[in-house]
């Protein structure tokens, strides 16, 4: 089975093109190629598919092998790898997702994609949608005790859901390791949840740590920075354009308060191709 390695901006995937290939157990083929020890080595696995609503779908599936509704560093390398290889020769495409259709801009120099613009579409704030389990609506700095310590959360849904915390201290000094698997299954979140710490450097600028879903700490979150940009808004901290600086580089986010669209520009990379010679089938 052959597939490409590829990452924005540190967050890595293995992509398979099901145009070509047949995955039977994308749930086990997810967990054997995401080990970095005896795998390929990546946050987990997309794979491209036909669309009869779009012009292409992509299905993710995290590290443990659950599925994920939507990853933003993970769209961006799928514009990459459907215009570098031949899949289309269009530079504005829509690609099917469990979060719902999202309309990509690639911008191609040498012939090859170096940044791709997302459309995400709307940050949902229904408790009930994201989902989370809060009375008020929308949640915006409420409070949560985690670990005997109280913290305060803002949650929006961008195809998948997410709490954002605001620090008072660098995130470098966070222990996320310790922290964020408390978060990612505590009982105020039904589905479990993508946890952004925040640190608020000025109007235009945020530092971001994210503990993602069912992959641990990753070196960045597309759709956790989009979470992020719309809560420092929510919170009166930032602009509505900002930069977000992730372990593994930074990403352009801009909420258009107006048409309530929240937008993403980042790079995306291929690492290399390959070929798996024996994975799980059943």
């Amino acid at each position: 089975m052959k597939f490409t390695k590829m990452h924005g901006i540190g967050n890595d995937y293995v992509y398979i093109n099901c145009f070509e290939e047949e995955v039977k157990n994308p749930e086990a083929l997810a967990k054997f190629v995401s080990n970095r020890n005896f795998g390929v080595g990546s946050d987990g696995l997309i794979l491209i598919r036909p669309s009869d609503k779009a012009d292409f779908r992509m299905e993710i599936y995290n590290s443990d092998g659950s599925q994920a509704e939507m990853c933003g560093n993970g769209i961006r390398c799928v514009g990459k790898y459907v215009y570098d290889h031949g899949l289309t020769d269009q530079t504005e495409i829509t690609v099917d997702t469990l979060g719902g259709i999202k309309r990509l801009k690639l911008t191609v120099e040498d012939g090859k994609v170096s940044l791709v613009r997302v459309n995400m579409g709307e940050p949902v704030f229904d408790p009930e949608k994201i989902p989370v389990r809060y009375k008020e609506n929308p949640v915006v700095n409420v409070p949560i005790e985690v670990n005997g310590r109280e913290y305060h959360i803002t949650c929006v849904s961008m195809g998948n859901p997410h709490a954002v915390v605001f620090l008072n201290n660098s995130v470098k000094d966070l222990d996320i390791r310790m922290i964020g698997p408390c978060f990612e299954n505590h009982t105020r979140f039904p589905k479990r949840i993508n946890t952004e710490f925040v640190e608020v450097i000025d109007r235009k600028n945020v530092n971001m740590r994210v503990w993602e879903r069912g992959s641990e700490e990753t070196l960045a979150c597309g759709t956790g920075a989009c979470a992020v940009t719309v809560a420092c808004v929510l919170n009166g901290k930032t602009d509505n354009q900002i930069t977000v600086h992730l372990l593994g580089g930074d990403l352009q986010i801009e909420w258009d308060r107006e048409s309530n669209q929240v937008y993403m520009t980042g790079p995306a990379t291929q690492v290399f191709d390959g070929e798996l010679y024996e994975y799980p089938e059943e």
